[in-house]
C-alpha cells in the first residue's frame, strides 16, 4: 500500500495494529497510561524482529515451489500472530510463540493446490492468511504435531476478475484488501458496502472465512448477505457453487465454508452481490440520561422499517471515552443513506422514536450538528492504536462482542459489567473500566460490544487477559449469548464455541474436516480438533 501524501510504500506494524507511523509515541503512551491507575511509569519498548529468536525453517519446499515462499525473519514474524491484545502483548514481551517456517504468496489458484498437496505429503500445517487482522487467534499455529508451519498469504490474488453490471455482482479474488476492492468497483458505480472496523487491513477472503460483520447496524451487513457463490480449494479437491439469487436445493454449499476459518478449505474467489453507491446521507445523535430507556429506543428503531445504516448506542463510559459526551449521558448515533432517494424523513422518524424514550437531540442541547457523530467516527478508527499504546504501558485491554435476544440483554450487560469488572479488580488490585456499546441491532435482539480496561500485573498481562476471557465466556454462556457475533471463533473462542454448538452438528463438522482435509493440515485447532 502507498501513502498518497508521499507516494512511498507505507509500512504495516509487524507487532501491532495498522500502520507503523500511526502508532503512539512514548509521550503519548505515557499520557494515556496516566489515565489508568496502576500502569507502568514508562512504556515498554517497541519490539524488534532482530530481538526474536528465529529458528531455521524446519521444512523446505521443492524448487518448483521455491519462487512462492520466503523464510525472511520479518515476514515470518509478521505472519506469526493476529492483532488481538493477547498477540500485541506477547510481541511486546518477546513471547511471539512459534513462527511459521515459511510464508507463501500464491499468485494463482493452482499454486494454492500445489502448496496444499506439498503440505499434506510432508506433514506441514497450513494457516491461511489474509490481512492478519484476526483478534481471536485465528492465524497462528499453536501446538507441535506438525513438522513445519506454512503461512499461506492470499494477498497476491487480489483482482476483480469480472463485473456483471446487469446483476450487480462481481467475481473477486480472495486476497484483495477492502480499500483496493472499493477503488476497483467505483468506476462501475458499485460498492460491496461491507466496512468492518478492520476494513483497511483485511481482505475479502478473511471476511468470508470468518463470517465478518460490517459497520452497518441493520439490513445487509454480514458478509453472508453479500455472497452469491464461492470457489474453494481443499486438499480433497476444488469446488465452486453456482451463481444464484436464491436456492432451496438442500443445505447451502456456501454455508459450509462461510465461517470455516480456513479449517475446511481455502477460499480463492467469490461472486459477491454489489449495490449502487449511496448518494444521500444524513445522521444525528441523541443523548439519554437513562441507559435502560436508551435500549428501548434502539429496540423501537430496530423494529421499525426505517433500516438505519448506523444505530449505535454508547453507554456513558463509552460515550465519554469516545469524546461524544461529557455529562455522563448515553448517546445514540443514527445514520441513514441511500443510492436512490433523500433520507431526511427516515432520520426524522427515527429521531421521533428515540424522543419517545427520553432521547434528546444534540442540536437541542446546544451542541454543533454532527459533532457527536464526527467524534464517534474518529474515535472508532483510532481505538485500536490507543489499545496498543495502553499495552505498552502494561495495561490490559480486552474487547469482546456477542449477541442476545432483547429479553436477555439488560441482565447480560449488567452481569458483564459486574462480574468481569470484579474479576479484573481481583486480578490486578485496581478498579477496572467496563464499557458497552451496541454495534448491530435486530428486531429480536442486539449485539453488545464490551471494552474492559485495567492495569496489568507486570510480566503477567497475558495471564490476566486469559482470566478475563474465561470469566466473560462463562457469563455469555450462562445468559445464552453467542461467544462471538462477528469476530470469529479462532483459537481464543474455542472453549465457548465448543459449548455453544449442538453435538450432532459437531459430529458433522468433524466428518467434513476428515473428508476435505484427510491429512489434517489446514489451520489445526480452529473450530475443531
Amino acid at each position: 500500500m502507498t501513502d498518497p501524501a508521499t507516494a512511498l510504500p507505507r509500512a504495516r506494524s509487524w507487532w501491532g495494529w495498522g500502520w507503523a507511523d500511526e502508532q503512539l509515541d512514548d509521550a503519548e503512551c505515557t499520557a494515556l497510561g496516566a489515565r489508568l491507575p496502576g500502569t507502568l511509569p514508562r512504556p515498554l519498548p517497541v519490539p524488534r524482529v532482530a530481538d526474536l529468536r528465529v529458528e531455521a525453517p524446519a521444512v523446505q519446499v521443492p524448487r518448483t515451489l521455491a519462487h512462492l515462499v520466503t523464510a525472511d525473519p520479518e515476514q515470518r514474524a509478521a505472519h506469526a500472530m493476529g492483532k488481538a491484545y493477547r498477540d500485541v502483548m506477547r510481541a511486546l514481551r518477546g513471547q511471539s510463540g512459534r513462527l511459521p517456517d515459511l510464508v507463501a504468496r500464491p499468485a494463482r489458484e493452482q499454486d494454492v493446490a500445489d502448496l496444499l498437496d506439498w503440505a499434506g505429503r510432508h506433514g506441514a500445517a497450513v494457516v491461511p492468511y489474509g490481512g492478519g487482522s484476526s483478534v481471536t487467534g485465528g492465524v497462528e499455529y499453536r501446538g507441535d504435531e506438525h513438522r513445519g508451519v506454512l503461512s499461506l498469504d492470499l494477498t497476491g490474488m487480489d483482482r476483480v476478475l469480472e463485473v456483471d453490471r446487469e446483476s450487480r455482482a462481481a467475481r473477486i479474488q480472495a486476497g484483495v484488501f477492502g480499500p483496493a476492492l472499493e477503488d476497483r468497483l467505483r468506476p462501475h458505480g458499485l460498492t460491496l458496502r461491507h466496512f468492518p472496523q478492520s476494513f483497511e487491513f483485511s481482505t475479502l477472503g478473511g471476511w468470508l472465512a470468518t463470517r465478518a460483520g460490517g459497520h452497518y447496524a441493520t439490513g445487509p451487513t454480514h458478509i453472508d448477505d453479500f455472497t452469491e457463490s464461492l470457489r474453494v480449494v481443499a486438499p480433497a479437491g476444488t469446488g465452486e457453487s453456482w451463481r444464484l439469487p436464491a436456492s432451496g436445493a438442500g443445505p447451502s454449499p456456501d454455508r459450509l465454508f462461510l465461517g470455516s476459518e480456513g479449517a475446511l478449505g481455502v477460499i480463492t474467489e467469490a461472486w459477491m452481490r454489489l449495490q449502487d453507491r449511496p448518494r444521500f446521507r444524513t445522521s444525528a445523535a441523541l443523548a439519554f440520561a437513562d441507559f435502560g430507556r436508551a435500549l428501548g429506543a434502539v429496540r423501537a428503531v430496530a423494529r421499525s422499517d426505517l433500516a438505519p445504516a448506523n444505530c449505535r448506542l454508547l453507554d456513558a463510559g463509552e460515550a465519554a471515552m469516545s469524546g461524544v459526551s461529557k455529562d455522563g449521558s448515553a448517546v445514540l448515533v443514527l445514520g441513514f443513506e441511500s443510492a436512490f432517494a433523500p433520507v431526511d424523513d427516515r432520520l426524522a422518524q427515527a429521531v421521533g422514536l428515540a424522543r419517545d424514550h427520553g432521547g434528546e437531540p444534540a442540536a437541542e442541547r446546544g451542541e454543533p450538528a454532527g459533532a457527536a457523530v464526527d467524534a464517534w467516527r474518529a474515535a472508532f478508527l483510532r481505538m485500536p492504536y490507543l489499545r496498543d499504546g495502553l499495552a505498552r504501558m502494561g495495561g490490559v485491554a480486552e474487547t469482546f462482542e456477542t449477541a442476545a435476544t432483547w429479553d436477555r440483554l439488560p441482565a447480560l450487560i449488567e452481569a458483564v459489567r459486574t462480574e468481569v469488572g470484579s474479576a479484573a479488580h481481583r486480578a490486578t488490585g485496581h478498579p477496572a473500566v467496563v464499557n458497552c456499546r451496541l454495534t448491530h441491532v435486530y428486531p429480536d435482539g442486539a449485539a453488545p460490544y464490551f471494552t474492559v480496561l485495567a492495569a496489568g500485573r507486570p510480566g503477567s498481562e497475558v495471564a490476566v487477559w486469559d482470566d478475563l476471557k474465561a470469566v466473560a465466556t462463562e457469563v455469555l454462556h450462562r445468559h445464552r449469548a453467542t461467544i462471538t457475533h462477528h469476530h470469529a471463533v479462532g483459537r481464543d473462542h474455542r472453549p465457548g464455541y465448543d459449548r455453544q454448538r449442538p453435538e450432532p452438528f459437531a459430529l458433522a463438522l468433524r466428518a467434513a474436516k476428515r473428508a476435505l482435509d484427510p491429512q489434517r493440515v489446514l489451520n489445526p485447532g480452529v473450530l475443531i480438533d
